[in-house]
């Protein structure tokens, strides 16, 4: 029976396989594919000069066992190296590398030099001189499914999520896209997924990272001329999280780059989730090719919790620390802070230590003591309803008023004015701006925007109702 390369190389495999643990062998020995056998001499296809370099310093000598139980002891391996048109390269490009130094083959397409010869795993992770092949997730394990309790402002992303994280990279929510406002909620439940996944696939590479602090290791890698390496890196991902994407507005390198990422691991079946402030119909700078890409999955978009899951989430914190609070308390504070759930968390924690540490029943007056103060400390996140407050008080008619269908000049030009305002100080999209004041729809608020810039310049006095607000909000 004749010896083939891939018979050859199943055997090494079989060796190997028992030999060290399992995420190294799905790493570094399931990618490599055997290509040819020439007397004594195995050739095997790697996806890249990293992967190489990465095979060469830590598991030539179990390479060389296994091959020489297969073909004797004068058994010789070769590499071949070839990555795919994935980074838009006219043609793919290949080049053949000795094992353990010896003498190359001359390559028989496009020769690429090896540019960085240090052994060390690439991976923007792992503090430089400390030698650590484990991708570690950097997700929180303290942001769970249980504690991401489910109202109807979140039930559709929350619902979306736990199906990605049941079968990932295997729906058809592949991107899965979360967005909203400031502090609703889509950092924990990007967190929840990943955490729910390496739960139920403890084999999965799974890697929190923010768009910022993705943009900063490129950068790195351009600097130290580690481009390759960086993406080959992310490659390796099965389950991408990248928090924040609207980061990447404006960055044409890191766009360019990510672009090339996604496609590699939605290529490949690998799941892909993103966090934003905004859809991607309002992303500015962001370069057209991705925002299609964006646009493949599902987005799905966290509102402000409403009246009945703000109490839920304030008795699950209470319930959390073993504090017990009276219902007509939580009732205020859930009444009273609408904007978010980090601003909501943060009151009922305020409202806990003032509590504990002065030795404080808490009644309602200290309640109102404390939301008092910390909706003041945290007026610069200027939410929606807070603008509708301002606008209403200014032009003293009621929220309701506002947010109604009358056709009144004055109203009319209110609820313009806190379209307009939501639009510059908030980072909500158009469709939320416009299902807060009053269940209007993108358009509307989109034409209220235009009204207001075009009575500024031509009304004086309107002027001053936009200058005087602008004062009231900036404080």
């Amino acid at each position: 029976m004749s010896t083939t390369a891939q018979s050859v190389w199943e055997n090494c495999l079989s060796f190997i396989k028992d030999n060290i643990q399992d995420q190294a062998y799905k790493t570094w020995f399931e990618p490599i594919r055997a290509v040819e056998l020439t007397d004594n001499a195995l050739y095997i296809q790697v996806p890249s000069k990293f992967f190489y370099e990465w095979l060469e310093e830590h598991y030539v000598k179990l390479l060389k066992v296994a091959l020489t139980k297969e073909l004797g002891p004068n058994a010789k391996l070769l590499y071949k190296i070839k990555m795919e048109n994935k980074l838009g390269n006219k043609l793919p490009f290949t080049e053949q590398l000795p094992s353990n130094n010896r003498p190359a083959v001359k390559p028989q397409e496009i020769d690429v030099p090896i540019q960085n010869k240090n052994p060390e795993l690439k991976n923007p992770f792992v503090i430089p001189g400390i030698r650590n092949v484990k991708i570690e997730s950097q997700l929180n394990s303290n942001y769970s499914f249980d504690n991401f309790l489910e109202g109807d402002s979140n039930r559709l992303a929350r619902s979306a999520g736990m199906a990605v994280a049941n079968k990932p990279g295997g729906t058809s929510f592949n991107p899965f896209l979360i967005f909203g406002g400031v502090g609703l909620g889509k950092t924990h439940l990007a967190h929840a997924i990943g955490v729910e996944i390496k739960e139920k696939f403890p084999e999965k590479t799974v890697l929190y990272i923010s768009a910022e602090v993705f943009t900063q290791q490129y950068i790195d890698s351009v600097k130290k001329n580690t481009r390759n390496d960086f993406i080959h890196f992310y490659q390796l991902i099965d389950v991408l999280i990248i928090d924040d994407v609207q980061f990447l507005s404006g960055k044409a390198g890191t766009q360019d780059v990510f672009f090339h990422i996604f496609n590699y691991l939605h290529q490949n079946g690998k799941q892909v989730i993103l966090t934003s402030d905004k859809a991607p119909v309002d992303m500015q700078d962001i370069e057209q090719r991705l925002l299609s890409r964006f646009k493949w999955g599902l987005s799905a978009e966290i509102h402000q919790p409403d009246y009945e899951t703000r109490v839920s989430i304030l008795k699950n914190i209470l319930y959390r620390d073993g504090v017990q609070m009276p219902d007509d308390i939580i009732e205020y504070v859930a009444k009273n802070i609408k904007s978010n759930v980090r601003e909501l968390e943060g009151a009922i924690i305020s409202l806990i230590a003032q509590s504990s540490f002065n030795h404080r029943e808490v009644t309602i007056e200290l309640a109102k003591q404390v939301v008092e103060k910390f909706v003041k400390n945290v007026k610069r996140e200027v939410s929606i309803d807070y603008i509708q407050k301002i606008v209403s008080d200014y032009f003293q008619i009621d929220v309701e008023t506002l947010q109604s269908k009358t056709r009144k000049r004055d109203v009319v030009q209110a609820r313009q004015l806190a379209m307009f305002f939501a639009k510059k100080f908030t980072k909500a999209s158009l469709a939320n701006i416009g299902s807060q004041i009053g269940s209007r729809d993108h358009a509307t608020v989109l034409h209220a925007c235009k009204t207001v810039d075009n009575l500024v310049s031509t009304d004086k006095q309107f002027k001053k109702y936009v200058d005087d607000i602008h004062k009231k909000l900036s404080l």
